[in-house]
């Protein structure tokens, strides 16, 4: 206690530190406030039905990324999304087209440049979601018994609110990155997902306690299993590989200074949550679609992509990830630049020449160690539909694993990460009292 006391302090004592964490408690206070901002029009009260139908299944994921904004019928109802999914297919054309491989080769000019396509393909994702979001909210009002306002304006103005709601969100994400603390997007995501938590985690304990039995031990025991699952997934963000250098130094005449041998850090799971962020992106499309068509045969095929707990959703959900875990370590990792960089500095790997041959064994180690990781990736991304079936609630099952618990963890080391380096940089103690560093998902050590 006296350690953490401690700690608090120096990072009270460093300026430039407790400005950030300010700045971003207001940035997190202000997108909270937004989330219960109901779109002009809407009857709060008339509510009960889309809360019920984001209280279970794939519906509830979405509310929890969105911190409840989406249940609330807000004005930042659509989240930080569509903002992601525009991401992602940004990052696959600069792979496919030669344009955009181009613009990502040109360094800070080019990635203004892919920001700016990124955020237009934003722009028209919430164009599309926006009058869904409303054909949904229509019918769900509707079975609370009210009504929402006719005519194209309310259609027209309630779509822009929402696109101008979430673009909003996507810019106090990238000025939480600039002046406060962490990677903004991110930790927006993380905020939404906290929020949830608490009652969460009252719902299981009152299920436990009066309605499907099993009592304090029961929760004590699934409350064991889920700190497990969280240490699981610390190792698998942590989680590195050491690949052996032997840097060689100049020889002298017939004395050698030097041979001291060294490591490259690759890690197991070196694209961290993105894939699951991206997968999770993907899985939201039949959402979108189903509010668009009003045909009982497509709702009941699109009905099996959004529920957490059914085969079709977690089997596409893992390949996605696994997938995207590979397409994210290519993006992040080039054994021919770590080659050329080795090369460089008289550094090689004992009996692999340096040059192609280095590149293509660093490729090979990398293919190997992706592999498992993925898949244990995606194992922990489907565990909430086993926790469901087994008769958690549905609520709390989402935090045994899946995309909620992954985000969680990866964004709360990569937030520590940084305010460890800010007190190291100071001369003051780490977090860790063992003096270990700790290791966010982006960290190379």
């Amino acid at each position: 206690m006296k350690k953490f006391i401690e700690t608090l302090k120096n990072i009270w004592n460093i300026e430039d530190l407790r400005n950030r964490l300010i700045t971003t408690l207001l940035f997190v206070l202000i997108y909270r406030f937004g989330s219960f901002v109901v779109l002009p029009g809407v009857d709060a009260n008339a509510l009960s039905a889309l809360k019920g139908q984001t209280s279970g299944g794939i519906m509830a994921l979405l509310d929890m990324f969105s911190g409840g904004a989406f249940q609330n019928a807000s004005i930042f109802a659509l989240g930080i999304m569509p903002y992601i999914s525009a991401s992602i297919v940004i990052q696959l054309l600069t792979i496919a087209v030669p344009k955009f491989q181009k613009l990502q080769r040109e360094g800070e000019s080019g990635r203004t440049k892919m920001n700016q396509y990124t955020r237009y393909l934003t722009v028209f994702i919430l164009a599309l979601q926006g009058p869904s979001y409303l054909a949904n909210l229509k019918v769900q009002v509707a079975h609370a018994g009210s009504a929402l306002p006719s005519g194209v304006w309310f259609i027209l103005s309630s779509t822009l609110i929402l696109m101008a709601g979430s673009m909003f969100v996507m810019w106090l994400g990238e000025r939480i990155t600039e002046k406060g603390i962490g990677n903004g997007i991110s930790f927006i995501i993380m905020i939404g997902i906290i929020s949830r938590l608490p009652g969460a985690l009252i719902q299981e304990f009152t299920s436990r306690m009066v309605d499907s039995g099993g009592g304090l031990v029961m929760f004590l025991l699934e409350i064991i299993i889920l700190l497990v699952v969280i240490g699981f997934a610390i190792l698998l963000v942590q989680g590195t590989r050491k690949v052996p250098v032997q840097y060689a130094k100049r020889i002298v005449g017939n004395k050698q200074y030097g041979g001291v041998r060294q490591y490259i850090p690759l890690k197991v799971n070196a694209a961290g949550v993105m894939p699951i962020i991206f997968a999770q992106a993907i899985m939201f499309i039949p959402i979108a679609i189903a509010g668009y068509s009003s045909s009982e045969a497509t709702h009941t095929f699109w009905s099996q992509f959004t529920r957490y707990d059914s085969f079709w959703y977690n089997f596409i959900f893992a390949i996605l990830i696994i997938a995207f875990t590979y397409f994210y370590t290519a993006v992040t990792i080039n054994p021919t630049q770590m080659a050329e960089d080795m090369k460089r500095n008289n550094g090689f790997i004992p009996g692999v020449k340096p040059g192609k041959r280095t590149a293509n064994f660093l490729d090979t180690i990398m293919s190997r160690i992706t592999l498992p990781g993925s898949f244990f990736l995606a194992l922990i991304a489907i565990l909430p539909a086993f926790a469901s079936i087994l008769g958690i609630n549905q609520q709390f099952a989402q935090f045994f694993g899946g995309t909620s618990l992954l985000i969680l963890v990866g964004v709360i080391l990569d937030t520590l990460q940084q305010i460890e380096s800010h007190l190291l940089m100071r001369h003051y103690d780490g977090l860790l009292k063992s003096g270990r560093r700790i290791k966010g998902r982006s960290s190379a050590y």
